[in-house]
């Protein structure tokens, strides 16, 4: 079940910068076709012109399924198969609770939960007609630990990837599609240009999780989709946690909250 990226045919979302850009040239290192796609198209150009030609870049905003199909148009026109698709688009609002307000949980919705559910609704096809491919899923370790407060929108968006990622898991797998899902900690990027805030946030209280570099966060991604692991962790230290809270949650969350400030 697992892919040889070698002449493979990547769609990576939110490809024009961070962890998406970082994981389109680790598919394109190990000879990977590359449909880069961006909200903006000049970062999706950028990205796919620096591929060594193994690249084309898309402008696509994940709340349009006919953008989503456009992509898929494309890559089947200029390569004439799919074999993996990465979910990687993410938007944050931050602040107290009762600070966010109900638009501002519905863009974070639509973008990051809905905007994976409108690429499965173009994708999945593809990838169950031909019996083989792979998905990946970039969701958190805030959609894994209860930690994220500060951005509850977010938290429950990536705790719906995750889950829905698990499932898809039991239902791919057993028809040749492979299922990863990468929950990153701390990682290098630019995602402060997708949040906005609200009130006055307080400091999410949880584990303190090493910041790593988006180049890194990319080869993970690369290897996992070869090797067909489902959980992909930028942060090895969130595996203990996630076994702690499993363990026992009342501990888990007592823990938290006595060492709330």
């Amino acid at each position: 079940m697992s892919i040889d990226l070698h002449d493979a045919v990547a769609v990576v979302t939110g490809a024009g910068s961070g962890i998406g850009r970082a994981a389109a040239r680790a598919f394109a290192r190990r000879g990977a076709r590359v449909v880069v796609t961006d909200l903006d198209a000049e970062r999706a150009r950028a990205v796919a012109d620096g591929l060594d030609g193994l690249g084309v870049a898309a402008a696509c905003d994940v709340t349009s399924l006919d953008d989503l199909q456009a992509v898929k148009d494309l890559a089947l026109k200029r390569f004439g198969r799919i074999d993996l698709v990465m979910n990687n688009v993410g938007i944050l609002a931050v602040g107290p609770a009762e600070a966010i307000p109900l638009d501002a949980w519905q863009r974070v919705i639509d973008v990051n939960l809905l905007g994976v559910v409108r690429s499965n609704l173009v994708f999945l096809p593809v990838l169950l007609e031909q019996g083989a491919g792979h998905v990946v899923n970039t969701a958190s370790t805030a959609g894994l630990l209860p930690y994220g407060f500060d951005r509850l929108p977010y938290t429950a968006t990536k705790h719906a990837v995750v889950g829905l990622s698990e499932a898809l898991a039991l239902y791919l797998r057993p028809r040749g599609v492979g299922v990863s899902c990468l929950c990153p900690a701390g990682v290098a990027t630019n995602i402060v240009e997708q949040i906005t805030f609200y009130g006055q946030p307080a400091p999410p209280q949880g584990p303190a999780f090493p910041v790593v570099d988006a180049e890194s966060v990319g080869e993970l991604v690369a290897d996992g989709v070869t090797e067909n692991r489902f959980l992909l962790l930028t942060a090895q230290g969130a595996a203990a946690e996630l076994r702690d809270l499993g363990a026992d949650v009342d501990r888990y969350l007592s823990r938290l909250i006595k060492d709330t400030p």
